[in-house]
Formats: C-alpha cells, structure tokens, sequence
C-alpha cells in the first residue's frame, strides 16, 4: 500500500484532502490578496487626465499618483518578505490587506493631490506586504501535490488585475468618478481580509527563525538603491539625461553599500550566500528576463499596430488584448502541467515557447502586408502561452526548495525582480526600439522604419530567450548532478 503524500504544511495529502473546502476559501483569499495590487497597478492610469484636471495639475504632477504606489512596491517588497518570516506570514497579510483597505479609502476621500499620493504610497506598502507574502504563503494553504496549480490560479489572477485595471478605471472613474477607482478595493478587501483570518492556517513553530532579526540599514539602503534605479528608468519621459544619470550611479553606489552592510550585518535582509545557490539565482534571471520581453509586447506593439498595419486606437486595443486574455485562460491548465511533469521540464518548455514567438514575430515584419494582424495574433499567442506556462512553474521550483523561514524573503525577490524587468523592459528595449526606427518618437516614423524597429526589437527578446533557456538548463544540471 503506498504511502500518503506529504503536504508542505505537514499534513498527508488524504489529510488535506479532508479539509479542501477550508484549503479552497483559503486559496480564494490567496487569490483576491493577488488581484488587488495587481488591478491597482494600472487602474488609476487612464485616469491621469481626470485627476489632473479635478485637481487642477500637471501632467508632472498627477504622474506622482501612479510613480508613488510603483515604488512603494519595488523598494519595500523584499523587507516586506523578511519581515513576514519573522512575525509569521498570515499575520503580516493580514496587516498587508488592512494597510491597503484602509490606504484605498483614504485615497477615495482625498481633497488634495499630495494627500492622495501619500495614500497611494501607503496602499503601495500594503500591496508589496500582499504579492510578497501571498506567493510565500501557498505552501501553508495547499497540499505539495496541488502547488503548480494554486500557482497558475495566481498567474491568472495577476493577469486578470493587469489586463482589467485600465479599462476598469476608465469606466468607473466615467461612471462614478474618480474616488470610485479606488474606493472599489475597499469591499474586495474586506473580503479577503475575512477570508485570510477564517481560513489561511497558521505557520507551523518551526517555519519561523530561532533566532535572527529584522535588517534595518540593510533594509534602507535596499529600498533607496532600488528607488534610485526605478526613478533613473522612469523620469525624463523617454528622454536618458543628466537626472537619470546621476540617479543610476547613486543606485551602483547603493548596491555597494548594501553589500558591504549585508556582510556586516548578524542577521542580514538578504543572506549573499544565497545567491550562491543555482536554483535561486537561476530562478531570479529568468523571470527578470522573461518580464522584460512581456512588457516590450506591450510598449513597441502599439506602434507596429497603428504605424505598420494602419490599425485604428480601438482595434489597436482589441489586439493588444489578446495577450492578457490567453493568459488568463491558460495559467490554469498550466498549472495542471507543471504538477504533472515537473516545474524543472516544463520551465524550459515556457521559455522555448516564448523564444519560438519572439523569433516569429521578429520574422515576419520582414513582410507585414502578407500576413497582416495574424501575423502578431500568432506569435503573441505562442509567447503568452510559454509565459503563462514559465510563470507557474518557476515560481513553484522557486518557492518549493525555500526552507520555510526564508519563504517570504525569496518570494519578495521573485516579485522585485519581476518588476524590475518589468521597469528595465520598458525602458531599455523602448529605446533600443527608438535607436532601430532611428528617431526618439516613433509615432511620426514611416511603416517601414517601425517594422524594422520591431524586427530588431523582437530579434534582441528572441536572442535574451535563448540566454534564459541555457540558464534553466545550467539550473537543471545542478539539480541532477
């Protein structure tokens, strides 16, 4: 007679299977605590004119409101992950999704612009305590033998959240105003809040520290290096000048400092050692590479829609859609795949999926007119389809080989280095994009430039795929071997 498999939280799987209507309220908690942060990332952008001119600013200005919760998250996540392995993680996520209820209204009920921005960087800190934690906590809430798949349901839910946020703030700020935007999160909180405290169960003693503590100048000095690298990427509106300059030094002598602290410190945010380790430092690269290559679909796609094929802003948005939805249609499925091949196969397997795309893409701007808008669709499709499938399962290899007390410190660094590809990505390859077409705005280029533009673009994605794809193999070795 076989023996029961061993859920990470313990209990044998014919155990958890006894209490898989409390496993799936759990998840259901799980899984809202990833859709708000991830809905409230791009929900208030369409709405910028409309703050600014409700309150009577700048496009500079109201920018702040968007700029303050995005990095509220990158410089915080990783602090937020630590802090959750020393209090223990349920009780965090609690404080997490209070913190971000409560910043939403408060956001809802702002008079003043800086009040908002304020609320918004505040919302951004219960945020990062959310995707940080919320990865880290699957393990407790789901059976060993179910994790791929409680992980594709998040893919789904982060994919919903990103691909529902502009368009649902563009229609609630119309319908009900701007406050609306973010007064929505307080319901969904509240619901996840409750759904978290009843059913997401509580760490086990032993998955928290005997001993060590919280970094706080590691911590600091983290969030300042990490700020002054976003802001280098984002300021300047296109335009790489002496302030983005000056902030990215200021970031490499940040990441010294923070090196020569964490060598210091008795209980470090980040132990460097581990860095060491393949499986972590693997892991890290890829999905900063993959993120990179997403979001380059979503920044140089609009202009070979509308310059190249001639597409209307509508269908132009009709089309960029497609991606978000195969994602959300296949994180599920993918999931499923990951738990029954194994997150080691099936990472490769997303990564050549994605590289195949890109390469494709890349391929056939040589001739847009012949293959017209199928010949994006298509390729689109097979790279969301591979990302879909790399998502599920190099955050299960991830969070899997994680001793339980550094669960919530790796899972914040999955997510930075997410959105740091996310922020390198729409910087670097917009720009290798503008260097390809040969002008700065790409939206006066002629059809022809724009599609070499993209060819180059894709070809350089397609090229950083291969560079991901012999890395999983490098992590694959080491794990046999």
């Amino acid at each position: 007679m076989s023996k029961p498999l061993v859920a990470a939280n313990g209990e044998s799987t014919t155990e958890a299977e006894a209490h898989l209507p409390a496993t799936r309220w759990a998840l259901a908690g799980l899984a809202l605590s990833m859709l708000l942060p991830s809905l409230d990332t791009s929900i208030a952008n369409t709405s910028l004119p409309i703050l600014a001119k409700a309150f009577g600013a700048s496009f500079q200005q109201v920018q702040w409101v968007v700029l303050a919760y995005l990095l509220a998250i990158t410089t915080l996540i990783v602090g937020a992950g630590r802090l959750g392995d020393l209090m223990g993680r349920r009780r965090l996520l609690l404080v997490g999704i209070s913190c971000f209820t409560f910043a939403s209204a408060l956001c809802g009920l702002s008079g003043n612009l800086w009040v908002l921005i304020v609320a918004r960087a505040e919302q951004g800190l219960g945020a990062a305590i959310m995707l940080a934690l919320t990865i880290a906590s699957v393990s407790e809430a789901v059976p060993q033998a179910r994790i791929g798949r409680a992980m594709g349901l998040l893919g789904t839910m982060s994919a919903i959240g990103t691909a529902l946020g502009p368009a649902a703030g563009g229609i609630l700020a119309a319908t009900f105003g701007w406050p609306a935007i973010f007064l929505v999160n307080v319901p969904l909180g509240t619901v996840a809040f409750l759904l978290v405290l009843r059913h997401m169960p509580k760490e086990r003693p032993d998955a928290k520290p005997l001993h060590g503590g919280f970094d706080p100048l590691g911590t600091v000095l983290l969030a300042l290096t990490l700020a002054a690298y976003a802001l280098a990427m984002t300021l300047g509106r296109g335009e790489f000048g002496a302030l983005n300059i000056a902030l990215l030094l200021g970031a490499v002598i940040g990441a010294g400092l923070f090196v020569h602290a964490e060598k210091r410190a008795a209980s470090p945010l980040i132990r460097l050692a581990m860095l060491r380790d393949v499986n972590l430092s693997a892991g890290l690269a890829m999905s900063a590479l993959v993120s990179a290559v997403m979001m380059t679909t979503l920044v140089v796609g609009p202009f070979y829609l509308s310059r190249t094929l001639g597409l209307a802003p509508a269908w132009v948005g009709v089309v960029l859609s497609s991606g978000p939805c195969v994602t959300v249609l296949s994180s599920l499925p993918a999931g499923r795949l990951v738990d029954r091949f194994g997150a080691w196969r099936t990472t490769v397997l997303g990564l050549s999926g994605i590289a195949i795309g890109t390469s494709v893409l890349s391929a056939l701007t040589l001739a847009p007119s012949s293959f017209g808008v199928a010949g994006y669709v298509g390729p689109i499709v097979v790279t969301t389809l591979g990302y879909a499938l790399f998502q599920a399962s190099n955050n299960t290899a991830m969070m899997t080989g994680v001793a339980p007390d550094r669960r919530g410190v790796v899972s914040g660094m999955l997510s930075l280095s997410r959105n740091l590809g996310l922020v390198t990505g729409a910087s670097a390859m917009a720009g290798l994009f503008a260097w390809a077409v040969g002008m700065s705005n790409a939206a006066n280029a002629d059809s022809a430039a724009v599609a070499f533009g993209m060819r180059v673009t894709f070809g350089v994605a397609a090229a950083s795929m291969v560079l991901a794809i012999a890395i999983a193999r490098r992590r694959s070795r080491h794990r046999l071997g």
